[in-house]
C-alpha cells in the first residue's frame, strides 16, 4: 500500500515536472531577448538624467547655504542645522494644517534641545506674510519660511503706505501707517461728589 502511494506521488511529480521546466526555459530565453531595458532607457536619455543630477546638486548646494545662512544669523541652538531642518518642517506643516505631524515633529524638536519660542515667532512672522505665499509659485512658501526663520520680527512691506499723499503748504501730511493708542496707566478710582 505504501509503495503504491509513493509511486502515485512520482507519477504526479513526473507529469508537472515536465510542464514547469518548459515554462522555466521558455521565461528563461524570453528574459534572454529582450536585453536589460534599464541600459536602453539610459542610453537613450543620458542628457536628461545629467540635468537630473545637476538639479539636485544644486539643490544639495542650496539647502547647504541656508544651513550656514541660518548658522551664522542665528545664536545658539536655534542656528544649528537640525534645528533649523526640524523647526522649519514643523512651521510648514501647521502651515498646511497636518497639526498632528507638526506635534510629531516638534517633540522630536524638543528633544535636540532646539528653542520651541523660535518655531512659535517664525509661525507668527509666515502668518503676517500669508497674503505673499502663492500656491502657484514653486518654493513660494518654503523661501518665506526660511527667511522667518531667518528673522522672525520680519515685517511686510505695505505697498499703499509706501506712497504718502502730497501735502500742500500750510498743512502737515499724515503718517503714512497709524500709530496704535497705547493704553494710559490706571489710576485710584475718584469717588464722585455728593
Amino acid at each position: 500500500m505504501r509503495r503504491r502511494v509513493l509511486q502515485v506521488k512520482h507519477a504526479v511529480l513526473r507529469h508537472l515536472a515536465v510542464p514547469g521546466l518548459t515554462l522555466l526555459i521558455g521565461i528563461g530565453s524570453a528574459f534572454a531577448q529582450s536585453g536589460d531595458t534599464r541600459a536602453q532607457d539610459q542610453s537613450g536619455k543620458p542628457a536628461a538624467a545629467n540635468a537630473a543630477a545637476a538639479d539636485a546638486t544644486k539643490d544639495n548646494q542650496r539647502k547647504t547655504d541656508e544651513f550656514v545662512e541660518a548658522s551664522q544669523a542665528i545664536n545658539g541652538p536655534g542656528g544649528n542645522p537640525e534645528c533649523v531642518w526640524l523647526g522649519r518642517r514643523v512651521v510648514r506643516l501647521m502651515w498646511l494644517d497636518d497639526l498632528d505631524t507638526a506635534f510629531r515633529h516638534l517633540d522630536l524638536y524638543d528633544r535636540f534641545g532646539c528653542p520651541g519660542g523660535h518655531v512659535q515667532a517664525t509661525f507668527r512672522c509666515l502668518t503676517r506674510f500669508g497674503g505673499q505665499i502663492d500656491d502657484k509659485v514653486a518654493k513660494s512658501l518654503s523661501d518665506r519660511i526660511h527667511a522667518c526663520w531667518i528673522n522672525p520680527g520680519a515685517q511686510p512691506q505695505a505697498a499703499a503706505a509706501a506712497s504718502p499723499t502730497p501735502s500742500t503748504a500750510g498743512a502737515a501730511a499724515a503718517p503714512a501707517s497709524p500709530q496704535p493708542a497705547t493704553p494710559q496707566p490706571a489710576g485710584s478710582p475718584t469717588a464722585p461728589p455728593k
